[in-house]
């Protein structure tokens, strides 16, 4: 067993539950439109940033920091943030190739959202036949995070030791907030909401050509 030093990224389809709980009549058309959602996110990840595994709804994936932090981590929140126009692309895409089935699921593509949590730490690795099989407390705590009080559909939150990562990013829009779990205690974070949808009144701040970079 290995200890790296990673940063630890889900990707989660929001909407999933109810997109299979009302269209249990057409479930094998629903597990393909999540299949190729989760496989267009993984194919368009880049290196540092690989899959891990799938998890139902979720891609779980990581990227060794090692001793360049801030210039891995930025890569990964970079590459985060551009995923979700690449998301919305090919759910409208989707959509639109099915849009002759008249089952609930492909009528309700566009219904679905993303979520991404984004957390730094520690990862104990085993090789399990040609998986990394990843554990670890900072494992346990993105995973947790995906139930969160975050008031938007669609949103990135991560930890304040990710976001600590990104270098002097203080004066950049995000909101403040704490979860808190069992076992875990209170955990700091960022929150950015990229959609209106339940959304939260944000704080705004003038971006540097960095942040407004990653933004655009």
């Amino acid at each position: 067993m290995e200890i790296k030093k990673v940063a630890l990224v889900i990707f989660d389809i929001g909407g999933y539950t109810e997109f299979i709980r009302f269209h249990k009549d057409s479930l094998a058309h629903a597990h393909e439109v999540i299949s190729q959602l989760l496989d267009n996110i993984v194919e368009r990840a880049e290196y540092p940033l690989v899959l891990n595994k799938f998890e139902g709804d979720a891609a779980f994936l990581y990227a060794e920091i090692g001793n360049s932090a801030v210039d891995a981590v930025r890569d990964v929140a970079r590459q985060i943030f551009e995923l979700f126009p690449a998301f919305k692309a090919k759910a409208a895409e989707l959509a639109s190739e099915r849009a002759v089935c008249p089952c609930g699921a492909c009528q309700n593509i566009r219904n679905l959202r993303l979520k991404a949590i984004a957390h730094s730490g520690e990862a104990a690795f085993r090789k399990i036949r040609q998986f990394d099989e990843m554990a670890g407390e900072d494992v346990i705590v993105v995973h947790r995070l995906l139930k969160n009080n975050v008031q938007a559909s669609e949103y990135v939150l991560m930890t304040e030791a990710f976001f600590s990562r990104l270098g002097d990013q203080s004066d950049k829009p995000w909101q403040p907030m704490t979860e808190s779990y069992d076992h875990l205690g209170t955990i700091n974070l960022r929150a950015f909401p990229l959609s209106n949808d339940r959304a939260a009144p944000e704080s705004k701040a003038p971006a540097t050509s960095w942040w407004r970079r990653l933004w655009s």
